[in-house]
């Protein structure tokens, strides 16, 4: 695993865990889980536990469900660690522990931080990064996870660069803009939005919007603002649409006709061009024992985790571009 040193270049990431002094084994693994001693006794494999663990789940037995997925996560099991860590973050199934939930997600990070960022579990490897990241904003009160703003940001960095996730790019974005856990950048900041903006992050859409309209850190374009913030007033839902309706009213009145005539046309044509990709993993349930790793349901609709494109080390991709590469004339 690797970490980023003063000229943000990729380096052994576990340096930050053991820096903090939150470098350790793996959580306590069992050797069986009730209900499913046929595949342990078959030698099932993590990926058998797990799709045994979800049809528990699904099924409403959590707790045959927490046992299933316990022993895939101590076989190594990415997605079985990642699905408990959100079980102990929210108390689904299991009495609540931010601890608990913080030390999957951080056994997933020590082991998995150098995965292919192509592999079908790339998803959740990234994910528990970005969750990492927000145990060390908050730290975790009574505990050895302490506030650590610098931390969230060198783990942020990490999951932007390497796995490219979109959600680490926007915050990653949001602590360069505000100055927390280092310098304030708003160059910086606008370049990770537009990296997670490119993917369809609908808030990373609007605050790159709004910072293009006003001129904030880079050179004003009402016009590529305004196309931004319209692309995220479509595909924003739930919370975030409210927060990008509010940003979008704003700048709508401040614009001309014109400018709003020109920015519609653009936003038309990137939403024609780049239609939304689904790769949430909030939710997965594995629906069969033929069915792929990598495709998950939730509740309502497939959703395929699509593999995440490798990008540039973080001093590359926050080196390269000039201010037209924020908003060039492209119409992008």
């Amino acid at each position: 695993m690797r970490i980023f040193d003063g000229n943000l270049q990729v380096r052994f990431v576990a340096c930050v865990l053991l820096g903090a002094g939150l470098l350790a084994t793996t959580t306590n693994p069992v050797s069986a889980f009730d209900g499913a001693k046929p595949l342990i006794e078959e030698k099932a494999s993590p990926m058998e536990a797990f799709r045994f663990g979800f049809k528990a789940y699904r099924a409403g037995d959590k707790a045959t469900a927490v046992d299933a997925l316990q022993f895939a996560a101590s076989q190594g099991s990415a997605m079985a660690q990642w699905k408990l860590g959100r079980m102990y973050a929210s108390g689904d199934g299991v009495e609540t522990s931010p601890l608990r939930a913080f030390e999957y997600f951080r056994d997933i990070a020590n082991v998995h931080a150098e995965d292919s960022p192509n592999s079908p579990e790339a998803p959740f490897v990234a994910n528990a990064f970005v969750e990492l990241g927000g145990f060390f904003m908050t730290g975790i009160s009574g505990t050895y996870v302490g506030k650590n703003p610098y931390q969230a940001r060198q783990i942020y960095g990490y999951a932007a660069s390497y796995f490219g996730d979109p959600n680490a790019q926007y915050l990653l974005a949001k602590m360069y803009l505000e100055g927390e856990g280092g310098d304030k950048n708003t160059r910086q900041a606008a370049r990770w939005l537009k990296l997670a903006a490119e993917k369809g992050h609908a808030l990373a859409q609007a605050e790159l919007g709004r910072m293009l309209f006003h001129g904030e850190g880079v050179s004003q374009r009402r016009v590529r603002g305004l196309k931004w913030i319209t692309i995220a007033l479509k595909r924003a839902s739930g919370y975030d649409a409210e927060t990008v309706r509010l940003t979008h009213e704003t700048a709508f009145i401040l614009a001309s006709e014109k400018e709003r005539r020109n920015a519609v046309r653009l936003a038309e044509k990137w939403l024609k061009k780049n239609a939304p990709l689904e790769v949430s993993v909030s939710a997965p349930v594995v629906v069969s024992s033929d069915t792929p790793a990598a495709q998950l349901v939730n509740d309502t609709k497939t959703v395929i985790v699509a593999p995440l494109e490798p990008l540039q080390p973080i001093s590359a991709a926050a080196s390269a571009g000039t201010d037209s590469g924020i908003a060039s004339n492209n119409g992008n």
